[in-house]
């Protein structure tokens, strides 16, 4: 009978044990640069277009006054909290357009809807936007920035 020992000490030689990737290696990010491939030169220039529509531009499901996850719903109420002026926002609905909603994560490379940009600058997402909402970054960003509804 053949030995699973004698089997396994035979192909030791050729067996390799598995080992993590170095970061600039990692699935993840090859992951990224793989989707990045996969967004067209037109949803570029479209989310560009859109991302500089707007000092304060958010992509979410949904739109403001009927967001359809909680995610986004949470996103709108930190911005009406903040006090955003509604002129210088703009949402877009991710729901309505399938190559925005796949497009805007590689553009951004960042994998949840909603995203927040501030000036053509990436933010985040609910998560980062609830932590500096909390810590009170996102009141000093959005007050730097000149985005607030002017004081009577």
């Amino acid at each position: 009978m053949f030995s699973w020992t004698l089997a396994s000490s035979a192909f030791r030689p050729f067996y390799h044990q598995p080992r993590a990737l170095p970061l600039k290696y990692s699935v993840f990010k090859l992951t990224s640069i793989l989707h990045a491939r996969n967004l067209s030169s037109e949803t570029r220039t479209a989310i560009d277009k859109a991302v500089s529509s707007a000092p304060v531009v958010l992509f979410m499901k949904g739109t403001p006054e009927t967001p359809q996850c909680g995610f986004s719903r949470a996103s709108i109420q930190v911005l009406g909290l903040q006090g955003v002026d509604p002129k210088k926002f703009v949402a877009f609905n991710v729901l309505e357009d399938t190559e925005l909603r796949q497009g805007i994560k590689e553009y951004s490379d960042w994998p949840t809807i909603p995203q927040l940009y501030l000036d053509n600058e990436f933010i985040g997402g609910c998560d980062i936007l609830m932590s500096m909402h909390q810590n009170g970054d996102l009141a000093k960003m959005l007050e730097e920035k000149g985005v607030l509804v002017a004081a009577d």
